[in-house]
């Protein structure tokens, strides 16, 4: 189960159509994902609705397709990644309305900025909705994403990326998730985005609460090239996709069987690494919580 990816085989599940968006899942489902998150980078809310609207009609039709994750646009512009700057937008209260309707049966997930002026309260309102809010791009503090998780948050995306780092006198957001036995870390384990060392400590740190993701964009099962990410491009060199002319990742080029393989020689015990793709999750999205034993 990945919780978190983009495409795969020249397919953006922001612009894809039906056959696009079904070729992508199946092609992640034949590496190891049997359920996969279609997750939509930054636009505005006009778009995202519309795109959450036609989705609507496509996936009921897609084995495999969970439903969509927004990552953005409620990013910090200094932590936005490979997202488009002219994209990003506030967390009004309208805003999340609108998303809310439009993803009515199908928005499973949704990553904010918690510092960013009216989040705490989006946080809320799409908790109380049913959607499972993740704290991630984002310039939080730990006291901040503290709140975010009493405000019913319990994912981090992509641990350690597009965040302040965990810094032994400012934890920050990472700090922040690895204290609550309530939120699960994503891991993008392709070896490039974390260090396998500390792909090894966090599943020691966090056990039972790390899901594995693929972050995986629309040039994944495709050789180097040009891709675009939402309207930005994405030079891809060696499977490392970054922004076109700047060192920033891009998403990966991951599969999930892969990120399994990744984990198992950085020496995380084969049943920590089984359940990061699968009951943990699951229980993420189920909504339901117990503390490993």
């Amino acid at each position: 189960m990945d919780l978190h990816c983009h495409g795969a085989l020249g397919h953006s599940f922001d612009d894809a159509d039906a056959a696009g968006v079904a070729a992508a899942v199946a092609f992640h489902r034949a590496h190891g994902s049997s359920a996969v998150m279609l997750s939509l980078v930054s636009a505005s809310i006009e778009r995202l609705a519309d795109r959450m609207t036609e989705l609507r009609r496509i996936l009921p039709d897609i084995p495999g397709a969970m439903g969509v994750h927004l990552e953005g646009p409620f990013l910090a512009p200094g932590r936005r990644g490979a997202h488009d700057a002219g994209a990003l937008a506030a967390p009004t209260p309208e805003a999340v309305r609108t998303l809310l309707a439009a993803g009515d049966g199908i928005l499973r997930q949704i990553t904010i900025a918690p510092e960013l002026p009216g989040a705490l309260a989006a946080v809320q309102a799409f908790t109380e909705a049913g959607v499972v809010v993740a704290v991630g791009l984002t310039e939080a503090d730990h006291s901040t994403a503290l709140a975010a998780f009493d405000r019913g948050a319990r994912l981090l995306t992509h641990a350690f990326n597009a965040m302040p780092g965990l810094h032994h006198r400012d934890p920050g957001p990472v700090g922040a998730a690895l204290e609550r036995d309530d939120v699960v870390l994503e891991l993008i384990a392709d070896g490039v985005h974390v260090h396998p060392a500390l792909i090894r400590t966090v599943f020691a740190a966090a056990p039972g609460r790390v899901a594995l993701v693929t972050d995986a964009i629309s040039a994944t099962g495709l050789g180097d090239g040009v891709y675009a990410l939402g309207d930005l491009a994405v030079d891809v060199t060696g499977g490392r996709p970054v922004l076109r002319g700047t060192d920033t990742l891009a998403g990966s080029t991951l599969t999930l069987d892969r990120a399994v393989e990744v984990c198992l020689r950085a020496g995380v015990p084969d049943a920590e690494v089984r359940a990061a793709v699968s009951t943990v999750p699951a229980r993420v999205l189920a909504g339901g919580w117990a503390t490993p034993g």
